[in-house]
């Protein structure tokens, strides 16, 4: 019996040593240490807790505290996350948003939900209608002054490559008509205060604009994009840098700073290009000579070609945080159509 526990274990390392099992299959964080002994699956500890949501298709246990059972090891090894994926992600559509290890329970367990619950992506499965071109349904929407949620119509239509939300149910007018092409989805839960909130955001007169809304049973609307680089608070000062710090929070969507006087802000208060360092973008530690911060003292400048934008950090580690933020996009050359959206910015100012 001891010997068989050794060999048992031995086969669990040699399992967890393959290259394609040294990564979450539903998330991609590194070096798992739980499996799904019924899908053949290496996952992520936090990803095995949403696994036990769908305890009916998929059971857990750790590969280093719990014991193994020849059959189980047997299934783990003519599976495993490489034959796994082959099988369970055969139809992802092009736009399906895959989440990654930092993103939220709810957006995580939606995709293995549909992956494995659904099979949407088997032949066969219970597919949703990502591909019919029409969604039409209802959610709570916060309002823009008030704050209040009402239940505004939404359809999306990729006919006409657009979402739209009207007032009244029987409206023929819609209140705001939203490009695909410039739209971004991303789950909130945290800033909405709702398990299924979810922030829109989008391009008004080439100025972002954000609407907040959620679905009290979790059923939003199918087109989840990508989720923000980073989010949260810093401090700004003007563009002479004489003016006073003022607390803002801001959010980077891609090569776009945003910042907000809340969160919850219907516009934004300005709006930073941040492009490449071979097209004369930097970012360094500290503030320009001469400025200082009364209040926070973690200090980083943005250079541009046109202008230094001075933040500050309540602390260090937001501040290293931010760093490798922005030092990431500086670091990534500017694509093609990159180019027409910095344009978009100099003309504005």
């Amino acid at each position: 019996m001891f010997s068989e526990r050794q060999n048992n274990r031995k086969r669990v390392m040699e399992l967890m040593d393959k290259p394609e099992n040294k990564n979450c299959a539903d998330c991609g964080a590194a070096d798992p240490e739980w499996a799904s002994y019924t899908l053949g699956v290496f996952v992520c500890h936090s990803c095995s807790g949403l696994h036990r949501n769908i305890a009916q298709i998929s059971k857990v246990k750790s590969l280093l505290l719990d014991p193994w059972t020849m059959a189980q090891l047997e299934l783990m090894e003519s599976v495993g996350n490489h034959v796994a994926k082959a099988k369970y992600e055969q139809t992802v559509p092009a736009f399906y948003y895959r989440p990654a290890h930092k993103d939220c329970a709810l957006l995580r367990e939606q995709w293995i939900r549909a992956k494995y619950e659904r099979k949407e992506f088997v032949p066969g499965g219970t597919q949703e209608s990502y591909s019919a071109g029409y969604r039409e349904g209802f959610l709570w929407k916060r309002g823009r002054d008030n704050g209040q949620y009402l239940s505004r119509k939404f359809i999306l239509s990729e006919k006409e490559g657009v979402l739209k939300y009207f007032n009244k149910q029987d409206g023929r007018e819609p209140k705001a008509i939203m490009s695909v092409g410039t739209l971004n989805a991303s789950f909130q839960p945290a800033k909405i205060g709702t398990a299924h909130g979810l922030q829109i955001t989008y391009l008004k007169d080439n100025s972002t604009r954000n609407i907040f809304v959620y679905h009290k049973d979790g059923k939003l609307l199918p087109m989840v994009t990508r989720d923000y680089v980073k989010q949260g608070f810093m401090e700004k000062t003007g563009p002479k840098h004489t003016e006073g710090f003022r607390k803002r929070w801001f959010a980077m969507d891609d090569r776009r700073l945003m910042y907000f006087k809340d969160p919850l802000d219907a516009y934004a208060r300005g709006e930073v290009f941040i492009g490449a360092k071979e097209n004369g973008y930097s970012v360094l530690p500290g503030l320009p000579s001469g400025v200082q911060s009364s209040h926070w003292q973690f200090g980083i400048t943005v250079a541009t070609p046109d202008r230094k934008f001075v933040l500050v950090c309540e602390s260090e580690r937001d501040r290293t945080d931010w760093m490798e933020t922005f030092q990431t996009v500086v670091g990534r050359p500017m694509l093609p159509q990159e180019y027409a959206v910095e344009a978009n910015f100099k003309h504005k100012r």
